[in-house]
């Protein structure tokens, strides 16, 4: 089940727990986005990799092509990852309010 998220308050999260909750964000919505979509993907081995040199590639790409498919190919896999390596920001905000949408269908 994906989670309706306050942006505002994950803002506010993210500076107080000095960039742990992006952690914590980045595991979470990767989970639902595979349960979601009925997928065998572990999301913490994923999360991981996010915070390791090279490999955060890879997960980057895995985390894109989770958004495409759960927005309906709404933004592209190769978009969302050079976003996550260049503007991690706008990655945030675009996979957020696209999950807030679906979280609003499904309740």
């Amino acid at each position: 089940m994906i989670k309706h998220r306050n942006l505002w308050l994950q803002v506010l999260l993210f500076i107080i727990t000095l960039r742990i909750y992006g952690i914590y964000w980045y595991c979470s919505t990767f989970k639902e986005m595979v349960e979601h979509q009925d997928q065998e993907e572990n999301a913490v081995l994923w999360t991981i990799l996010a915070l390791t040199p090279t490999a955060n590639l890879f997960s980057f790409w895995k985390h894109g092509g989770l958004v495409e498919s759960v927005t309906n190919n709404k933004y592209p896999q190769w978009l969302l990852f050079v976003l996550l390596i260049f503007i991690g920001l706008a990655a945030w905000l675009i996979t957020q309010l696209e999950l807030n949408k679906l979280a609003t269908q499904e309740a």
